[in-house]
């Protein structure tokens, strides 16, 4: 019996190669991919990487969200998300039209202390909170940088256009991350701002890894450490060059390129080291942490799974980090304990996952298709197991 009414990504494969009129053989040579995992991947007899979807999805002419299946839209509605998306999609349209009549903003203190607020609530993985919020802020911040003089706040407004940003991407909305991408670039020009500049190449440069093209993403890093040349020297500089190059050894070791990958690596590391943990700054929970749980992560992408389940083992998770951050990590160590045969262990790291930011697991493609697989795996599933996936797939989630 299935626990997860959702069907898996192999199907939806199978489903998309077929309305193309390709046969798995056609599939297999377009994606330069083995004739054998596409075959065994539509039966889901094997799960697939990153690094593989990426390569099906440009072959099918697709986006990576359309074969993992995002945004999951029946849970969505389920627990009354899917609403919240319109606003937000209404507030980022409205940027260049002045100041709202309608609206009188509250002052500039106020609205960088809610912004920051809605960060937090982001890092802390209440997604919904942020979705509730985001777009009412938004328009008052978008009133308020057109009235006031000077930078702030547009910096302040950017700071808005970066949680609509992560709220689309945790939810799929791909389409709406890239729009709220797109404005933060708006506002951080009007704000003459080289870091934030800097930060919207790496969330730039993010979106392309999500789609496999590593090329593109590449360039966006270099110019993301580029437009930080530009700024001051501080701390707040380093920490964001220290975090394009953990997205730039990501980046590397999806496209399986190991040297470059664990170069970026070290680079990062040597300048954690001088920044400490840095989690607040600009919210990117820069710091010797963050570091080593890059490290695991590159470890998946180079598909040596062995070496990160390993590496995870060494990583200290501090109580106070912030829950959505930890919960990815255990999420990526659930993936390679689940392709090194560790079943029990990989389950175990879900129920984390899930602990730290429920909100932000259930609508985690990495979480549902490992969880799928390990539903492959049981030969008996358990009741907690069950439990699991009905809280994935449950309209009361």
């Amino acid at each position: 019996m299935h626990s997860l009414p959702e069907d898996h990504i192999g199907r939806r494969v199978a489903r998309l190669r077929r309305e193309r009129h390709l046969t798995q053989v056609s599939l297999a040579q377009l994606s330069d991919l083995s004739i054998s995992l596409i075959t065994k991947l539509e039966q889901n007899d094997v799960r697939a990487t990153p690094h593989a979807i990426a390569k099906i999805a440009r072959a099918l002419g697709v986006e990576v969200a359309t074969v993992i299946g995002q945004p999951y839209e029946t849970q969505l509605r389920a627990d009354e998300l899917d609403l919240l998306i319109r606003p937000i999609r209404e507030a980022l349209d409205v940027y260049d039209l002045g100041p709202d009549p309608a609206i009188t903003p509250r002052t500039a203190s106020v609205l960088v202390s809610e912004a920051d607020d809605l960060c937090a609530n982001v890092r802390a993985g209440e997604i919904k909170v942020a979705a509730s919020k985001v777009a009412g802020l938004i328009e008052e911040a978008t009133t308020a940088a057109h009235l006031a003089s000077g930078r702030d706040g547009w910096l302040t407004l950017a700071s808005t256009y970066r949680t609509a940003y992560d709220v689309a991407t945790k939810l799929g909305y791909a389409d709406l991350a890239q729009l709220a991408l797109a404005r933060l670039d708006w506002a951080a020009q009007r704000g003459s701002d080289a870091v934030l500049g800097g930060m919207f190449q790496y969330l730039r440069a993010l979106a392309y890894l999500r789609e496999g093209r590593y090329s593109t993403g590449e360039r966006l890093v270099t110019k993301g450490l580029s437009t930080l040349e530009q700024a001051d020297s501080s701390r707040e500089r380093r920490v964001v060059t220290g975090q394009l190059h953990l997205g730039a050894a990501v980046m590397a070791g999806r496209a399986h390129d190991k040297e470059v990958a664990l170069g970026h690596i070290a680079e990062a590391d040597r300048i954690a080291t001088g920044t400490g943990e840095s989690v607040k700054v600009h919210w990117l929970a820069f710091g010797p942490t963050n570091v080593s749980v890059h490290r695991v992560a590159v470890l998946a992408e180079l598909d040596q799974y062995g070496e990160a389940v390993e590496a995870a083992q060494e990583v200290i998770v501090p109580r106070d980090w912030p829950k959505s951050r930890t919960s990815h990590h255990f999420a990526e160590v659930a993936r390679a304990q689940l392709w090194t045969g560790k079943i029990d262990a990989a389950f175990q790291s879900l129920l984390k996952a899930r602990k730290a930011a429920p909100q932000q697991a259930k609508y985690h493609p990495l979480v549902r298709d490992t969880y799928a697989g390990l539903e492959a795996a049981y030969r008996q599933l358990p009741n907690s197991f069950l439990s699991y996936g009905s809280w994935l797939g449950s309209p009361t989630g």
